[in-house]
């Protein structure tokens, strides 16, 4: 992949994206906007997105960091982009400059990391550490 290489989504923000809908109990109180967590997640799929035609059968890239800042709110039913651009590797790591817009203008930006890896060892991985805390 080259560098500047761009990857993007596109999305309408819906009402169980609201940082409202991340409340899990009557304590939380949050506003009916885009919530960071689902932001990262539209940034996180820009970037995984562009990552596609680099891997093999069996394969897929997951998300390893994020150093995000959310600066401006997006109510419901607003469309937003994210839009993912390849910086390039620091060894097994992809690194990405993200960024999500809606028709206000800029919403967030900041750097993510992506890696390749064997989706069956993803998995056997989890359940193995799994087993290993059941048995403490």
């Amino acid at each position: 992949m080259e560098t500047g290489t761009k990857g993007e989504c596109v999305y309408t923000v819906q009402q169980q994206d609201l940082a409202s809908a991340v409340a899990i109990s009557s304590e939380d109180d949050f506003p009916e906007v885009l919530a960071t967590s689902r932001m990262i997640a539209l940034m996180e799929l820009s970037a995984a997105r562009l990552m596609k035609p680099l891997l093999q059968q069996g394969e897929l890239s997951v998300g390893v960091g994020v150093d995000i800042k959310h600066f401006a709110p997006t109510p419901v039913g607003e469309e937003v982009k994210s839009v993912a651009t390849f910086l390039g590797q620091d060894g097994k790591l992809y690194l990405f400059e993200v960024e999500v817009f809606d028709r206000a203008g800029k919403v967030a930006s900041g750097k993510h990391s992506r890696a390749i890896v064997a989706t069956a060892r993803l998995v056997e991985g989890a359940r193995t550490r799994m087993e290993k805390a059941e048995r403490v």
